[in-house]
């Protein structure tokens, strides 16, 4: 090939690198335009609707109702008093120190944040060993395992919720076996319950969060920390530990998030006695007090938008990038250790925490007066081969096609999203905080916002606007589900290497019958 065929081949590369170029910024632009639209119609609007009512009285601007709620001491408890008299917050300290020290009243709010607080913990307690074992240990079925941990974050609530009373319930699994030795336990709609419930949801989320970062980290640096004459503990506080610590903290506040949202397990485990923010919220709107619980959802609302934002600073600092050679994990079964004695304890408790109350419900189903029977069963056949009632596999067919729809919907939006906010940058991350908003705005507030807005209809230039059935079904769990999409996209686009991306896109076909040097 002479110089002016290589020009030729020059400018050409440079077309179709520009081509490329244009077509990528047009496609992932078009795909995040179109689901800003889908989540300002389906999310935005509709909450906003709701939410309005926190900063309005008698049709006009008004931090009213807002400031009443912050003031509130069965909200926020002491401070409510600090924020309604700033100038005699000192005196009260004063007091309080003179006083002993007396327990405080935290108000709502405070209970929400010790409830999430402890099922974090339990998180934590429970998902770093789970990590360490499955980051490093090999054995069969390791992999199988490591899937599996999605497994509980997925369930159904109200099938934990079954799971847990039949397992630790008064006349639970769990009581019938400590009863061979004379004890019993009353942990039924009690606290404990509701937070090893939390444990149960989250725990394998810090797990997979930790395991991921572990694959990253870098074997070679290891192995230098341990030359220099480091001791094991020594490599990994020193090597180790500053890889994984962006990573955990970033699982940390995930489930802190996600604790200090709980709904459906504190109502259906602790009910009103035991009423978080979120629980409160639906008990307002169950009894039409809007007002109130929107000024509840935007205090709610800052409080988990600002912990998303921290959440996905840590989330970018953690795990970006790709280890050449990594930490080589050495076979389960051998000689007793420290870390084997660990993996064992671990299996116990999953077995107890896991295994047990799906054990116990499935044993409830076989289950009728005390005895084994299939009555259960039998009547869920009647009512399919019967005319009247609900038939199961009605209800069935229609989970699957609302969850069918609801991906088909999500995997994209996820995608586009993380797409455009995968650059680093302040502004990114504040974008995608506001992205991630579904993940963090009162679940019943989106529901009413819906109801209101989509299903009711709203009327634009003269016409009635309205969505129902199952394109709203599928819509709203499409925007609740696409966030989960971001963050399993987002981490993988961080890994990938720029200088690759570039290559593949001034890439040339080299025509037939020519080599790539003639």
């Amino acid at each position: 090939m002479g110089t002016t065929g290589r020009e030729s081949l020059i400018r050409r590369s440079g077309v179709v690198a520009r081509a490329y170029a244009v077509a990528d910024a047009v496609g992932a632009r078009g795909a995040f335009l179109a689901t800003c639209v889908v989540l300002l119609v389906v999310f935005y609007y509709p909450v906003g609707t709701v939410l309005a009512a926190a900063v309005t009285s008698g049709g006009h601007l008004s931090i009213a109702p807002l400031w009443a709620t912050l003031t509130d001491p069965f909200y926020f408890g002491a401070l409510a008093g600090a924020l309604a008299n700033p100038a005699g917050a000192p005196d009260a300290i004063v007091g309080w120190v003179r006083a002993g020290f007396p327990a405080v009243r935290t108000g709502l709010f405070g209970f929400t944040a010790y409830l999430a607080v402890l099922g974090t913990g339990g998180a934590v307690l429970v998902g770093l060993p789970g990590a360490y074992v499955l980051a490093r240990y090999e054995f069969r079925g390791r992999e199988t395992i490591r899937s599996l941990t999605v497994v509980p974050f997925v369930l159904p609530a109200i099938m934990v919720a079954v799971g847990f009373t039949a397992m630790f319930g008064t006349h639970g699994a769990l009581n019938d076996l400590l009863g061979v030795v004379g004890l019993h336990l009353t942990v039924a709609f009690d606290l404990p319950l509701v937070v090893a419930a939390l444990t149960f949801y989250n725990a394998p989320l810090v797990t997979r969060f930790v395991v991921a970062a572990a694959d990253t980290v870098d074997a070679r640096a290891v192995e230098t920390a341990r030359t220099l004459g480091a001791p094991r503990w020594r490599a990994f506080l020193d090597v180790v530990a500053p890889q994984l610590l962006p990573t955990f903290l970033a699982a940390v506040l995930l489930v802190f998030v996600f604790d200090f949202m709980a709904f459906p397990i504190v109502l259906a485990l602790g009910g009103l006695q035991l009423a978080t923010v979120e629980v409160w919220i639906y008990s307002l709107v169950s009894n039409l007090d809007l007002t109130e619980a929107a000024s509840l959802a935007v205090l709610e609302a800052a409080i988990t938008l600002t912990l998303t934002y921290v959440y996905l600073r840590y989330e970018r600092g953690g795990g970006a990038g790709t280890a050449s050679a990594t930490v080589e994990r050495v076979p389960l079964v051998g000689p007793p250790s420290a870390g084997r004695l660990l993996a064992a304890a671990y299996a116990l408790v999953a077995l107890v925490l896991y295994v047990g109350p799906l054990a116990s419900m499935i044993a409830e189903s076989l289950t009728r007066a005390g005895s084994l029977s299939t009555a259960n069963y039998a009547f869920l056949l009647a009512q399919q081969l019967g005319s009247g009632g609900t038939r199961p596999t009605v209800a069935v067919s229609n989970s699957l096609v609302f969850a069918v729809g609801a991906v088909a919907i999500a995997v994209p939006m996820g995608v586009s999203v993380a797409v455009v906010t995968s650059d680093k940058g302040r502004l990114r991350r504040l974008a995608g905080a506001l992205l991630m908003a579904p993940l963090a705005v009162s679940g019943v507030v989106t529901g009413i916002g819906l109801l209101q807005g989509l299903v009711f209809g709203v009327d634009v230039l003269g016409y009635h606007l309205s969505v129902t059935g199952p394109v709203a079904i599928v819509a709203a769990h499409a925007v609740a589900g696409y966030p989960f999409v971001v963050r399993n996209v987002a981490p993988l686009l961080a890994r990938v290497e720029g200088d690759l991306v570039a290559a593949a896109r001034i890439s040339v076909p080299v025509p037939r019958g020519r080599s790539a040097t003639s």
